[in-house]
């Protein structure tokens, strides 16, 4: 089939390039989103998807809005079979939905009908999920609610971050969109409609969401410490100024302290939360780089009545 893929963010390399490299599909163009500020130096910068496209000699389209007719005249020149979709960051009108024979199909990293929106992977840490996965869906209207064509399961470890299970389910995911693909040209996959029960929402993880409050259980603060976990990035507030977390340890068998309240040792930085304390593990005061909590209160010269806030 003739495709052209809509994504944007390194999460969508993997499935991008297992089309490329599929002998059955010709990746005719991509969609992203228009070059943005990214970095320290704040420069602009094309996004990864288009990145690689221009480095495989794919044309690369970067409507602001997916409804500018420009876009939509290119694309019904390009007449595609099929747009599979990975994170592409906007919605689709109606117009765009209607060019492509076979439609939009995207790739979701939730078991639909859970976690429908922005960041699936995030709320299944944040909310203790055991088991979530991937699956590739008919692009609707609606938002996720569409027939799903396949999915797949992945187990969330103990020790997951939002960024090390999306990465693994981007590369198992990258399969699962160009078997989609494999089975839509072959007419072999008929999608069925989701479920009505089991719906959920994911939205967006805010930098407020991520403010950790040390007055909630250990297991509620290593939680959304992880699904904060590269971005947006938890944090908490030391003498009146931020100081990222990365994620923590849990310390069950360490002595009470009261949230938020600091204890160190030659081995471990402990902080108290509403059950049994936790123990940082890398931090980043405002304005510094990362570093171990043990380095941190070294230069920070802790007295017995400072408290992450």
């Amino acid at each position: 089939m003739k495709l052209v893929f809509a994504g944007t963010p390194e999460t969508a390399l993997p499935a991008l390039e297992a089309l490329l490299e599929s002998p059955r599909h010709e990746v005719a163009a991509v969609v992203t989103r228009p070059d943005a500020r990214s970095g320290r130096g704040r420069k602009v910068e094309a996004s990864p998807v288009a990145r690689r496209a221009e480095e495989a000699g794919v044309e690369v389209l970067r409507p602001a809005k997916a409804r500018d007719p420009e876009f939509l005249d290119r694309l019904r020149e390009i007449a595609p079979d099929c747009c599979p979709v990975v994170a592409y960051g906007a919605l689709l009108p109606k117009p765009a939905l209607d060019i492509p024979r076979h439609g939009w199909v995207n790739l979701h990293f939730s078991l639909l009908p859970a976690w429908r929106g922005a960041a699936p992977v995030q709320h299944a840490i944040l909310h203790g999920d055991e088991v979530t996965g991937a699956a590739t869906f008919q692009i609707e209207e609606g938002l996720d609610t569409g027939p799903v064509f396949g999915v797949l399961t992945e187990p969330i470890r103990p020790d997951d971050t939002s960024g090390t299970l999306l990465e693994r389910l981007a590369v198992a995911g990258a399969r699962l969109l160009a078997d989609t693909m494999d089975g839509i040209e072959a007419g072999a996959l008929d999608p069925r409609p989701q479920p009505a029960d089991g719906v959920s929402h994911a939205s967006k993880i805010t930098p407020e969401v991520a403010r950790v409050d040390w007055a909630a259980p250990a297991l509620r603060v290593d939680r959304l410490i992880r699904a904060c976990t590269p971005a947006p990035g938890a944090w908490t507030t030391f003498r009146d100024e931020r100081l990222k977390l990365g994620p923590v340890r849990p310390a069950a068998g360490a002595g009470p302290l009261g949230p938020g309240q600091i204890r160190t040792s030659k081995k471990e930085v402990l902080v108290g939360t509403a059950t049994h304390p936790v123990a940082l593990g890398e931090v980043q005061p405002q304005g510094k780089r990362r570093m171990s909590a043990l380095d941190w209160t070294r230069g920070a010269s802790l007295t017995g009545k400072d408290t992450l806030v």
